[in-house]
């Protein structure tokens, strides 16, 4: 609580100062004017610091670039003096995103309202702290009050259906799809479904029956899958455009749907990069669950540029890629010399997929159509991709905003999983 100006108590002062020395109807009313809108001024203004609060709630801990963010907030007042006015300060560090607001609330009254905002960047964010002020309705005090109270948000970014990309299939038996009328499978759980008569009961996936309340059998695979090694060239030689619109983003929408893509074709998901992830390059082991892909993507929303080659890079992973997997490249380089280190790989069992981002789409005077050809004459599967692909509504923040479908009967349905909308408090 603190005091906006000495006016009051230093005329209540003098007022009593003179009463004392000459008492007098005057100075006790001065005394009594000064003195008491002053007392009143500090009961009112200590009765909302005691007794005014907010909690923040929010739908998700976790979003893409472009949902809609939304939170509800509410203020109670449990004081018998009204906040006549009220102004929220905001710490979040989401950007293009404020929650502050100038409201106000009655004497034990609960004052509730929402706020939306669109997710444009990916990254990890606060949401929270909040400050209230307040004061008396005579100016004398102002009351703060801080509720440190935060969360963290992860923007992942968006995942888009991709144009015609072939991945060459490694491994011994092929791409791993299955096949349902092999003789033979392997114990690689890769999907379950409600359990059929006739199928054994050996195959009961008991952990998702006990959470369903019904029989579900596993699925298995029927070929091995080939692992996939995701290598995103996040170098800063050899980026191009600005913002939103340059390689770096484009070259992390393409991870982000390669490890969707890879992952409901039950592959394990592996992500390698020479960006920089709180400090340090990205490697995560290929896997093939949900806490992976979820983590695939937090490490992708907090890529940033690194300065370590694509060529050295691909030679310090060598050893530990093992053999007999596919590797897609995501690079903007046109340079030639991380060719002899993905030659070596391609020898070694890995089986080579390059998507080249052509510098020349993102004002670069530089285009990748060369290098494309020598990768065709090398027999690697090559694909050159450019600036256009951010321009599409499920890429750009600014039109993907699907939050809700209607449906022909004019119902709107969320796009998120129900579960996603409960209210939640910060904290």
């Amino acid at each position: 609580m603190k005091l906006n100006s000495v006016l009051f108590p230093l005329l209540t002062a003098v007022a009593l100062i003179f009463q004392v020395l000459d008492p007098s109807t005057i100075w006790k009313a001065l005394l009594v004017t000064f003195g008491g809108a002053w007392f009143i001024a500090w009961t009112w203004a200590s009765v909302l610091k005691n007794n005014l609060r907010i909690v923040r709630e929010v739908r998700y801990d976790w979003a893409q670039v472009g949902d809609t963010l939304e939170e509800q907030f509410t203020l109670t007042n449990d004081g018998v003096f009204p906040a006549a006015w009220v102004e929220v300060q905001d710490h979040s560090t989401l950007p293009n995103y404020s929650a502050a607001r100038a409201t106000g609330a009655g004497g034990n009254e609960t004052n509730v309202w929402h706020t939306t905002g669109v997710c444009t960047h990916r990254g990890v964010y606060t949401l929270g702290g909040t400050t209230l002020q307040s004061g008396d309705p005579f100016g004398i005090y102002t009351v703060e009050v801080d509720q440190p109270e935060s969360s963290t948000l992860v923007v992942m970014p968006p995942v888009i259906p991709l144009p015609a990309i072939e991945v060459m299939p490694g491994g011994w038996a092929g791409d791993g799809r299955s096949r349902s009328n092999s003789l033979e499978q392997t114990v690689n759980v890769s999907n379950v479904h409600e359990h059929q008569q006739g199928e054994p009961l050996k195959m009961i996936h008991w952990p998702t029956s006990a959470k369903h309340g019904k029989l579900y059998t596993r699925v298995l695979d029927s070929s091995p899958s080939s692992d996939w090694w995701i290598v995103l060239d996040a170098d800063a030689a050899v980026q191009a455009g600005r913002d939103w619109e340059a390689t770096l983003e484009l070259g992390v929408i393409l991870a982000a749907s390669l490890t969707a893509r890879g992952l409901s074709a039950r592959h394990s998901v592996g992500l390698l990069s020479n960006g920089l992830n709180h400090g340090q390059t990205v490697w995560i082991k290929p896997q093939a669950n949900e806490p992976h892909r979820l983590g695939i993507m937090r490490s992708l929303a907090m890529l940033e540029t690194g300065k370590l080659p694509l060529e050295e890079l691909l030679e310090r992973a060598a050893p530990a890629l093992g053999q007999r997997a596919s590797m897609i490249l995501i690079t903007p380089s046109i340079k030639t010399d991380w060719l002899n280190p993905l030659t070596r790989l391609w020898w070694k069992g890995i089986s080579p997929t390059v998507l080249l981002m052509d510098p020349s789409t993102f004002g670069s005077s530089q285009s990748a159509d060369s290098l494309a050809e020598v990768l065709t004459e090398m027999g690697i599967p090559r694909f050159v991709l450019g600036r256009e692909l951010l321009q599409r509504s499920d890429a750009n923040p600014t039109l993907r905003q699907a939050q809700w479908r209607i449906m022909p009967t004019g119902k709107a349905v969320s796009t998120r999983p129900q579960q996603d909308f409960d209210w939640r408090r910060l904290g």
